[in-house]
């Protein structure tokens, strides 16, 4: 038997059967709290105005592109490398690929969803899933040849059995690994303060953590208090990978606008290399921290920190860019651009740079809002 509720353990006896379910249901209690058969904490709906809810649709959308432009980066790149090995591991994706992904494994959620209509577990995940995944990535491939070919319809051969076994590979991972732990996270909601003045919870006692000087300026928000302990966003490991895959975003829309300006007839795609995920991760991981200490501890304004930001940008690509090109993996060269060093830096990059700063503290402040919840 369920423990009761506090107000029903000072009203008397426990009740069972109905009447246990009955007073649930007068206390306000959702309907699937009582049903054995309830959905996890991850995809319980939440009511309107709860403070913790499921990432917002935008969100999610944002999120399933950069994911699919992460794959395309990694498959292209083993494909590349096994046909003719190259350190430089490059890899290529276009927006058009973003936006087809972020659409259909949003459709695909939907489907993940209702699982548990299934009578079957074992079918849903190895058979219903899959087959709908095979289902709309084929659908997928044939819109990307019309939009790279200018509409025009080409005689392509069907889907070998190679593409075919990955894409069942990948319908698999998305069902037993990526959408398990995606949906369990949580966007807390920025709530009214009952006090403008209030500048976080007060340290709690015995804690560890000496507490930050009062600078007269706010905590990023939803740094508040999360299951009874001070809230930390995304745990460390997760925010590198979000780094690390939307390195790989920056560089394949970069680079495919800017092909775009170069080229004028034939297929175009963006590339990047896959030592980007890991330098764009640890440099954004870091700038992340400065934007906390240097606004929130130091008080500084964006003017102050963006020229930190970008000297230390520069510095980190410098670094990678001596390391890599000493065993031939450097996947960039600026020696044709004014206003280079090495070829590894240049400031004609300075504008783009300067924006991408600024917009790295507008992802920390969302990721700061967004919640892990771990499986038992």
């Amino acid at each position: 038997m369920r423990p009761l509720a506090p107000h029903q353990q000072r009203g008397g006896e426990a009740r069972e059967g109905s009447a246990e379910r009955a007073d649930g249901a007068r206390s306000g209690a959702p309907a699937t709290a009582a049903c054995p058969g309830a959905l996890s904490t991850a995809e319980t709906p939440v009511a309107p105005g709860a403070e913790d809810s499921t990432l917002p649709a935008w969100m999610r959308l944002y999120f399933y592109g950069m994911h699919g432009i992460t794959l395309d980066v990694l498959i292209s790149s083993a494909r590349g490398f096994l046909h003719s090995p190259d350190l430089k591991m490059l890899g290529f994706s276009t927006p058009y690929h973003c936006l087809l992904h972020s659409l259909t494994q949003f459709a695909l959620e939907k489907v993940y969803l209702q699982r548990r209509r299934c009578p079957s577990t074992f079918a849903f995940n190895f058979l219903l899933y899959p087959s709908a995944h095979l289902g709309l990535q084929t659908l997928v491939g044939k819109a990307l040849l019309l939009i790279s070919h200018g509409g025009r319809q080409l005689g392509e051969a069907a889907p070998g059995a190679l593409d075919l076994a990955l894409q069942y590979v990948l319908a698999v991972y998305y069902s037993q690994v990526f959408l398990k732990r995606f949906l369990r996270l949580r966007y807390r909601r920025p709530q009214p303060q009952p006090q403008p003045q209030w500048r976080g919870p007060p340290p709690l006692s015995g804690s560890r953590i000496a507490a930050a000087p009062s600078t007269g300026r706010p905590r990023p928000r939803g740094a508040g208090v999360f299951g009874g302990a001070p809230s930390q966003g995304l745990p460390d490991l997760l925010r590198f990978l979000f780094f690390g895959m939307h390195g790989f975003l920056d560089e394949i829309f970069f680079t495919f606008f800017f092909n775009l300006l170069e080229q004028e007839d034939g297929a175009i795609n963006g590339h990047t290399s896959l030592w980007s995920f890991f330098m764009y991760g640890s440099c954004s991981f870091v700038v992340e921290k400065l934007y906390f200490y240097l606004h929130y501890s130091r008080g500084w304004g964006t003017c102050k920190r963006i020229p930190i930001y970008v000297l230390f940008i520069y510095t980190w690509e410098l670094s990678w860019g001596l390391g890599l090109r000493m065993c031939g993996g450097c996947s960039w060269d600026y020696s044709h651009y004014p206003l280079n060093f090495m070829g590894l830096i240049t400031l004609m990059y300075l504008p783009g740079w300067i924006f991408l700063s600024f917009y790295q503290d507008l992802l920390s402040n969302v990721l700061w809002r967004v919640q892990y919840i771990p499986t038992k």
